[in-house]
């Protein structure tokens, strides 16, 4: 099993490694969940899949889980409970990017705010990929701007109500 430091330094890979998979089926997915495993358990499970997974390369490896219900997301998360082989776990989700200004001006009330970012001239599509290890080492997110030439960012901070909410679901 790798050490927690080499997890954390294999999480922001593992990350963009979800990200690229949703990307390959296009836009206009569905939320999904995974589960990252360390690919020397998978390996041990499974070991007709030593010559497809390399450990070294890659010392974690995703696993897609059934789509979340279309119900709130905070919900679902709520009523995960993932086996102990599962050392942490990611989550794609589409969403509506605004300027700060535009942001700043939306209404508290969430429907609202919704509808008026759905509608807003500046908004910008993309898919947000947020990613935890179970032990607290680890987070990462990856956020791909729908466009043309669609552009990719990498920073931890992007979705802190999210990183807490999947952290939760290891509690």
């Amino acid at each position: 099993m790798p050490s927690a430091e080499e997890l954390g330094f294999a999480l922001p890979v593992a990350t963009r490694e979800v990200e690229e998979f949703v990307a390959s089926a296009g836009w206009d997915q569905p939320t999904q969940i995974f589960a990252l495993v360390a690919t020397e358990t998978m390996i041990a499970a499974a070991p007709e899949m030593a010559d497809q997974l390399d450990p070294v390369a890659s010392p974690l490896t995703p696993l897609a889980q059934e789509s979340l219900p279309a119900e709130d997301l905070g919900e679902a998360l709520a009523r995960i409970e993932w086996p102990e082989q599962v050392v942490g776990c990611a989550l794609v989700q589409e969403i509506v990017v605004l300027p700060p200004e535009a942001e700043a001006a939306l209404p508290e009330d969430e429907d609202g705010a919704r509808k008026l970012a759905a509608e807003h001239p500046d908004r910008r599509e993309a898919r947000l990929v947020a990613a935890v290890l179970r032990d607290g080492g680890g987070q990462s997110c990856v956020m791909r701007l729908r466009g043309e030439e669609d552009e990719v960012f990498s920073d931890p901070s992007l979705a802190p109500n999210l990183i807490k909410a999947l952290s939760a679901t290891f509690a």
